[in-house]
């Protein structure tokens, strides 16, 4: 192309072949000083030990991530991570660097222990199944809910397996009451009912879905992608749980643009940092606590504590402060044995980028956006 850099004709070609993957201006600009030093863009779909599988302009690429492993592991190369690649007919082909993320889904590896490890990175939407065929814990989903919002993504709530139930009426306000300000679906992979709504609100993003073995997460994922991607295997009668499906964290290309992430059932979900997601699912109890006569009021014994008031108004439940302050203390020892400056900075870099990815898709659209509300029966 007479006239234009090298680069310029190359990103362009790149970012048309990438945007159904969630390519977009940003993500090109940051891509530049990269494509300078003759290197090609990608998302990572899967990671497998030290390889990954990525999808570039080109087509798929398998990679070696051994140029790209720090001693943090939540900067570990993870799937729906952009990565900058070696060109077309390098033997081997590396990752050579990852791009800064802009939200990332982080849990603690383990509750008795202060390392993070990255789920997945750069998504727009994390899907929290939770199945009708078992009992609803309410507080598992809190603390997922609380990992969702601290990574920078909207949450969004599925009620899977709704075939199963008679009556999901008491069972989507009592989910409802848990998740204040998410989208609730109740849905039925078998019988299609909920899909349509929850693929509006996923909308040509990303996402990623996370639950337990048994949620339903690879049959829903299959119905959103219109066709059998992933193995799903019968979940046992007594409890509604499986086995894990889904080994690996696989990231889907979806037939009306933009892509999802299914990952393995998690049986544990520790919290990482995760304060101010805490204060996004349990919003009623903080702004209760602005009117506590004391302003360190712990909400147990203190006179004037508001908190304990609508407790006993029977405007709060025993079972949500129970959990609130259940998951406060986790958070709280967590926070206590890592770099919660450290984890701050990387929150609210995460937080700036999503908030200008969003905007630059947004604008591009023609204006108006912000996330869909609503809910099937």
């Amino acid at each position: 192309m007479k006239g234009f850099p090298l680069s310029f004709s190359f990103v362009s070609a790149s970012s048309h072949a990438l945007v159904p993957y969630g390519w977009d201006d940003v993500w090109e600009a940051e891509f530049a000083p990269y494509d300078a030093r003759g290197l090609v863009p990608g998302r990572v779909v899967r990671v497998d030990r030290n390889m990954c599988d990525v999808f570039t302009a080109a087509g798929p690429v398998r990679a070696d991530t051994a140029l790209v492993m720090p001693a943090d592991p939540m900067r570990i190369v993870c799937t729906g991570d952009w990565a900058a690649l070696d060109p077309v007919g390098a033997e081997p082909r590396f990752v050579r660097e990852l791009l800064p993320r802009r939200t990332a889904f982080v849990r603690s590896t383990s509750s008795k222990r202060s390392e993070g490890q990255v789920l997945a990175a750069n998504v727009d939407h994390a899907v929290v199944c939770m199945s009708l065929a078992a009992e609803l814990d309410l507080g598992r989903l809190e603390r997922f809910l609380s990992l969702a919002w601290e990574s920078g993504a909207q949450p969004v709530v599925v009620l899977t397996k709704a075939d199963l139930v008679p009556d999901t009426t008491h069972l989507l306000a009592d989910t409802e009451a848990a998740a204040p300000g998410v989208l609730v679906v109740v849905a039925s992979a078998a019988e299609g009912e909920g899909l349509d709504i929850l693929s509006a609100a996923l909308d040509r993003g990303s996402a990623v879905l996370l639950g337990q073995s048994g949620a339903g997460k690879s049959t829903l994922a299959n119905a959103l992608l219109g066709q059998e991607v992933q193995e799903v295997q019968a979940t046992r009668d007594a409890d509604g749980k499986g086995r894990h499906t889904t080994t690996t964290r696989d990231l889907l290309p979806l037939p009306g643009g933009g892509v999802l992430i299914d990952t393995p059932g998690l049986r544990g979900v520790g919290l990482w940092d995760a304060e101010s997601g805490l204060g996004q699912v349990f919003a009623e109890i903080h702004l209760l606590a602005e009117s506590c006569r004391f302003q360190d009021c712990s909400h147990g014994t203190e006179p004037g504590c508001a908190v304990l008031a609508a407790l006993e108004e029977g405007a709060l439940t025993h079972r949500r402060l129970e959990s609130y302050r259940k998951l406060l203390r986790e958070n709280l020892w967590i926070a206590s044995r890592t770099d919660q400056r450290l984890r701050s900075e990387m929150r609210r870099e995460w937080k700036q980028r999503s908030a200008a990815g969003r905007e630059m898709y947004e604008r591009k659209r023609g204006g108006g956006g912000g996330h869909r509300h609503g809910r099937v029966f």
